[in-house]
């Protein structure tokens, strides 16, 4: 278990929607704010996170983390450090042969989720260069995962960890795909690890949205899920994106998941990926009439547009 040190700090950033940060460090599981989740650990004593459904993925809205000193990899003060696993070599041929881990693709040698229903602690992982994908400490590589996903940082949530080693989700098919990164020795200065206190729960049966940060609501909404034929998905996943359509015709801001669809492989000309999105036509809210996305009214679309990259988003039945 990692030990952290509270920390507390606010700053806004700005891509045409108002983007605020905050963190608080407490134990393993802390607080932050907004793209760029709070870093992992402290340091020393004082320093010590698509029309009508399923959607085509558009223009970029915002990224970066904020600013915010690097992270430290942990306290480990302890007389004897547990044994990391050494990753199995892959060479530069086998990585360009693995497939790439984005909202495009297909990682079906990537291990599942071991607790898809479950909330995490809060981390989340940006890896700084394309970092390979591993089954599990001390197997084989099994995808790639990119520096950038959707022209935005990779920002993914840490579902489970092993000393040198972080078990992530994946945005990739098929739905909860996962995969280990290995953040131990001359690797651990390729990665950024942070915490975001942001969580997103969706309903599906009582078409309810809620979002709160650091167990402080930040509001509950009516709003609308898949219809029978292309209903939404459940477990959890993150937000992958935040995007703007160049010429909005539906919602002004769009968030991706990284889920799709499980009935249908492509709509709209994009790879079937579900996301979060205003309606214009609040009639809708409160039905299961779209073709997997999740329609939000305005007052919610302005709320999410708060929640940083990688943020858990848990989605039941």
């Amino acid at each position: 278990m990692r030990d952290l040190v509270e920390r507390i700090g606010r700053g806004l950033l700005q891509s045409r929607a108002v983007l605020q940060s905050r963190a608080v460090h407490q134990g393993r599981a802390l607080l932050q704010g907004r793209v760029g989740p709070v870093p992992r650990a402290a340091v020393a004593a004082v320093a010590v996170l698509a029309a009508a459904g399923v959607l085509t993925l558009v223009a970029v809205v915002s990224s970066g983390p904020a600013n915010i000193p690097p992270s430290a990899r942990g306290n480990e003060a302890s007389a004897v450090r547990p044994q990391v696993v050494q990753p199995v070599p892959v060479s530069a041929a086998q990585l360009a042969s693995l497939p790439q881990a984005t909202t495009y693709t297909s990682t079906p040698a990537a291990p599942p989720d071991p607790a898809p229903f479950a909330v995490t602690s809060g981390l989340v992982l940006r890896p700084l260069v394309s970092e390979a994908v591993y089954a599990g400490p001390g197997k084989g590589a099994v995808a790639v995962l990119p520096a950038t996903e959707l022209g935005s940082p990779t920002w993914v949530p840490v579902v489970q960890t092993e000393p040198g080693w972080d078990q992530v989700l994946l945005p990739s098919k098929p739905n909860h795909a996962s995969g280990w990164i290995f953040t131990g020795g001359t690797s651990s200065s390729k990665v950024d690890i942070r915490v975001s206190a942001y969580l997103i729960r969706i309903e599906v049966g009582a078409r309810i949205l809620t979002i709160a940060d650091g167990g402080r609501s930040l509001g509950k909404w009516t709003v609308a899920v898949g219809a029978a034929r292309t209903p939404t998905p459940t477990g959890r996943t993150f937000v992958l994106a935040l995007l703007e359509p160049t010429h909005p015709t539906y919602s002004p801001l769009i968030l991706p998941l990284g889920f799709h669809s499980d009935t249908l492989d492509t709509y709209g000309g994009g790879p079937g990926t579900v996301g979060v999105h205003g309606w214009p036509n609040p009639s809708v809210f409160g039905h299961a009439v779209s073709h997997g996305c999740v329609r939000v009214p305005a007052s919610a679309l302005r709320v999410l547009a708060q929640v940083p990259l990688g943020s858990l988003v848990l989605i039941t039945s």
